[in-house]
């Protein structure tokens, strides 16, 4: 029997306009046409991503430490968005509140040497926000 391949993530959204602007905010480039459309309505959109799609489980227990809006009920998904350095963390999260977004957790350098916040998208998505990994600012790993 072959191996299974994780290949993607659906989310289903309210509203496709609003969700595909909040994620042009971030950075990500939806193409403009949608793929089916029915009644002037765009009712599915494909973001190409890259080549190379990581999967990662993480207790409850954990997800509290790292994310001081954690709340099991509003969502056990957090969609990661690779940003370039650790400022851009800081202006992204600035910028995404500013335009209305809720925040969940500041940015803050993060145990694991990234600087890291998480915002909800406009279906209430947990979207974590993170720079490149930097070695001399990791931290030991917390007593969960």
């Amino acid at each position: 029997m072959p191996g299974a391949r994780f290949s993607q993530i659906n989310l289903v959204v309210r509203n496709m306009a609003e969700t595909l602007r909040f994620y042009r905010l971030i950075g990500l480039e939806p193409p403009q046409e949608t793929v089916w459309e029915s009644g002037g309505h765009g009712h599915h959109v494909k973001v190409a991503g890259e080549a190379k799609l990581d999967i990662e489980f993480d207790s409850q227990k954990l997800a509290r430490h790292y994310n001081s809006g954690f709340a099991a009920e509003r969502g056990r998904v957090v969609i990661g968005v690779a940003v370039e350095s650790r400022a851009a963390v800081d202006e992204l999260w600035e910028t995404l509140i500013t335009d209305g977004a809720q925040g969940l957790q500041p940015p803050y350098d993060a145990f694991w040497g990234a600087r890291y916040a998480i915002v909800e998208d406009p279906d209430g998505n947990p979207v974590g926000l993170m720079s490149p990994i930097d070695p001399a600012m990791r931290q030991p790993t917390p007593e969960l």
